[in-house]
């Protein structure tokens, strides 16, 4: 699956409100300043804080 660039322009990390990217191996978009990945569900991105998968 790829994102559309304007959208990955559009949105932001919930928490943060800083910028996202897309990782197309794990299929989430990544905030690397709140060290979260949030997953993509059927080219649905979910920003829930409470969904995303903490990154080390």
């Amino acid at each position: 699956m790829i994102i559309d660039p304007k959208m990955l322009n559009i949105l932001v990390c919930p928490k943060t409100r800083g910028p996202l990217t897309f990782d197309s191996k794990t299929n989430e978009l990544i905030s690397k300043k709140a060290k979260l990945a949030y997953p993509i569900k059927d080219g649905i991105p979910i920003l829930l804080i409470d969904r995303a998968r903490k990154l080390e």
